[in-house]
């Protein structure tokens, strides 16, 4: 992995001669000079057949190399709001190696977006993501309509993609200044998404190009082209046995392809039912996106059968991303998942919805901090989103007297996960059902959910074990434990919060302050202060001695004097006490059981409960309606239970 970390190199806002926007990288310009709205409808529009195609569609999916400023997407957006017989759901996937930064972005689009789609383009850059390597899912329209950016270099981001998809547009420089981005290998692995039919066009017309389209499996011809370019290149996948598919395009204008009118092979979400079994973080982050999409969830939660709901009294925890040298899974499902508990949460009401107050964490010892300048060197990442600060900027942004430097994540969040919780399993469409689930029973093509007695509790196609440890017992007498060593080896670890008086600490942190340990700021109540990690528990409990841990820990990160926060007696404190689920390597284990069809997990989470709740929960949620992947596919591979 290190060898292979490629920092993003923003691009550059720069203009010809003639006032069009350029690539000094590439000697290009990012769009034809007749016009980018009018290329984008006769080239990607009506070269792949659109809107005629998607009719008849609950679904449909486009994929796009070279994003630029988005000038495709919009003109596709705008189709779909305008045509009557639109598909219920559409997404796009867009490859774009060199972003431009969020404020270039939204400047480029107010002087190019036309008339149009103006209000399209400014919905677009009030979401534009931090440069950032990975994929980044934007949804509009109350996620009818979804944009998932791969940033990074086409070839590697090309092989991450996961998606069935049926229109192509390829939109890169041209060939001759960016050879990468038309290479046969990168066209062959995007062939490996098509759904049967897909087509493809792009206003590029080589007979280079037309081999390697040939070679990916796609039938490519010449089309006539647009604003003063004879001819463009369309095409439609081959039907396997090397026959044309119905879709196949006509030679003599894009605009005349007849209408296809296949249904989606998924059928509607509004018909779809899922049991999602336990009511904590991952199980409430699952049943909140499955209901988004129109699903009728059932959450059946055995804490609630006892009197005791995952987190109550849980006040406070933090939400930070972890930053590694060479980017490594830990790191990237991180950043992915600060990112997507951001944009799925922010319009929560009230209390439940995060708090971006910043995170300072604080270095380990204070000779760290030349190894801190070179990783963060080498990930090149904006300043914006994680910088280097001394002790006295750390100190000054935490509005406390802290220990040593480190880094500053300004999206760091405070989050409260009683309220979170509460929050997720209000999403209209989930049923919360206190249940204790013993085992699961196959019946006909779903599953029953059976209690200790044998009673079905419930019944449905989809059922997602998200009871952490708890997963482990349900599948074992299930007899679907045996093909998964990896989730065989699951532990319980136990641990505690204290909550300290805010008034102890001179009214507590501005941010988080993390480190060995963590400081949170005041949520009303007092600070949260943590955490401890206990092997081999037989019980979680507020103990004198756990207190004493975390006490010290949020010492030891401060270097003030705080009378009163010293006076504090260990195990006179309020606290919270529960249980972690940790699986080897703490990474969490989640997606579709390979022996058991329709049975999922998102178990495992470990101590980063927040940071994979809303991911992990788009992330099946989008596989089961049929959108693209969430995950980058090696991310995806790495999680799977197994």
């Amino acid at each position: 992995m290190s060898s292979s970390y490629v920092p993003l190199t923003p691009a550059v806002a720069e203009f010809n001669a003639d006032g069009q926007l350029y690539s000094p990288a590439y000697g290009d310009v990012y769009h034809s000079p007749s016009g980018a709205l009018g290329q984008a409808e006769h080239v990607f529009l009506r070269g792949n057949g659109l809107p005629e195609r998607w009719r008849g569609r609950s679904v449909f999916t486009v994929c796009e190399t070279g994003f630029g400023l988005g000038l495709n997407f919009l003109a596709l957006w705008k189709a779909w709001r305008d045509d009557p017989q639109r598909p219920a759901a559409l997404h796009m996937v867009s490859v774009e190696g060199h972003p431009f930064a969020r404020d270039d972005f939204a400047a480029l689009l107010t002087r190019y977006a036309p008339e149009p789609v103006a209000d399209l383009a400014q919905a677009l850059a009030q979401q534009w993501p931090a440069l950032l390597p990975g994929l980044h899912r934007l949804e509009f329209e109350g996620g009818a309509v979804t944009l998932t950016l791969a940033f990074g270099d086409a070839p590697v981001m090309a092989r991450r993609l996961t998606a069935s998809v049926d229109a192509y547009f390829l939109d890169g420089f041209a060939p001759e200044r960016n050879p990468r981005m038309w290479a046969a290998p990168l066209l062959r692995d995007l062939a490996r998404l098509a759904a049967p039919e897909a087509t493809v066009a792009t206003w590029a017309c080589t007979g280079e190009l037309r081999q390697a389209l040939q070679d990916a499996s796609f039938d490519a011809r010449r089309a006539p082209g647009f604003g003063g370019k004879w001819h463009m290149t369309v095409g439609t996948l081959r039907a396997r046995g090397g026959s044309a598919s119905p879709a196949t395009l006509p030679a003599s204008s894009p605009a005349s392809l007849p209408a296809v009118s296949s249904a989606s092979s998924f059928t509607s979400p509004r018909a779809r039912h899922a049991v999602v079994v336990g009511a904590g973080l991952a199980g409430a982050g699952v049943a909140q996106s499955l209901a988004l999409r129109g699903w009728r969830v059932t959450v059946l939660d055995a804490g609630r059968a006892r009197g005791a709901p995952a987190h109550a009294g849980h006040l406070a925890a933090a939400l930070t991303p972890v930053l590694a040298r060479d980017d490594n899974a830990r790191a990237r499902l991180s950043r992915a998942g600060s990112e997507r508990a951001l944009a799925r949460w922010q319009g929560l009401a009230g209390e439940a919805a995060p708090r971006a107050c910043g995170t300072v964490q604080v270095e380990r010892d204070a000779g760290k901090s030349a190894a801190l300048a070179g990783t963060l060197e080498t990930l090149a990442f904006p300043s914006d989103w994680v910088r280097q600060v001394d002790r006295d900027e750390a100190s000054a942004l935490a509005g406390l007297p802290l220990a040593r430097g480190g880094i500053y994540f300004a999206q760091g969040m405070l989050v409260q996960p009683n309220r979170l919780i509460d929050a997720l399993l209000q999403t209209p469409g989930v049923t919360v059902v206190p249940a204790d689930v013993a085992r699961l029973a196959p019946s006909g093509q779903g599953w029953r959910v059976l209690d200790t007695h044998g009673e079905e509790l419930a019944q449905a196609d989809t059922v997602v074990l998200a009871n952490a440890f708890g997963a482990q017992a349900v599948l074992a007498q299930s007899n679907l434990l045996e093909p998964l060593p990896r989730v065989a080896q699951m532990h319980a670890l136990a641990g505690e919060v204290t909550l300290v008086p805010a008034a102890t600490l001179n009214g507590g942190p501005r941010c988080i302050v993390g480190g060995e340990g963590y400081l949170l700021p005041d949520v009303g109540a007092g600070c949260v202060v943590g955490s401890t990690y206990v092997h081999g528990a037989t019980q979680t409990q507020i103990s004198a001695d756990g207190q004493r841990v975390t006490l010290d820990k949020a010492a030891g990160l401060l270097s003030g004097h705080f009378p009163d926060f010293n006076a504090l007696v260990p195990g006179s404190l309020p606290g919270w006490a529960g249980w972690r689920a940790v699986l080897p390597g703490r990474l969490p284990a989640v997606g579709e059981l390979p022996h058991a069809s329709g049975v999922w997990l998102a178990i495992g989470y470990a101590s980063r409960g927040l940071s994979w709740s809303a991911l992990m929960g788009d992330e099946i949620a989008a596989r089961l309606s049929g959108e693209p992947g969430v995950l980058e596919s090696d991310l995806a591979q790495l999680v799977s239970p197994r």
